[in-house]
């Protein structure tokens, strides 16, 4: 069983989380500039076995894509184009920041530390991670 890998797209900087080999539980793995993403992930699977991409899918309160999906689509398609052979679904990213900042909140972390937006972003990725793979347990229970 290979890893999962989920991405929270940013125009500048992009969180990556990734699973355990048993899929049980999401790490934060890095925030890496968008730019030099497709490289990072290419570099990463001639480490690791991944065995889906999971990119959050940027929705508004309405269920419409919001305006951060216009740099996202390009990105997965160059993604596709990298990686024909890899499974890469799109996952509902909604208040995945907004959890990250409170659960950094939780966590008592520093103020100075919270405004850290590279942690942000792979706390983001971790929760869009964590919550792909909830709704695939729930799936699988029904």
């Amino acid at each position: 069983m290979g890893r999962i890998l989920a991405i929270d797209f940013g125009q500048k900087r992009s969180g990556l989380a990734v699973t355990d080999p048993l899929q049980m539980i999401a790490n934060g793995l890095a925030t890496i500039s968008s730019k030099d993403l497709i490289d990072y992930i290419l570099d990463y699977l001639k480490q690791e076995e991944v065995e889906c991409i999971v990119v959050g899918e940027p929705k508004d309160m309405s269920n419409q894509n919001s305006d951060s999906a216009r740099f996202v689509e390009p990105f997965v398609r160059r993604l596709k184009t990298a990686l024909p052979n890899m499974t890469i679904e799109r996952f509902d990213e909604r208040f995945t920041s907004k959890m990250a900042f409170q659960s950094m909140l939780d966590a008592g972390l520093s103020k100075k530390r919270r405004q850290d937006k590279a942690l942000v972003d792979t706390i983001s990725a971790t929760i869009i991670l964590q919550s792909y793979m909830d709704f695939r347990r729930n799936r699988r229970n029904f």
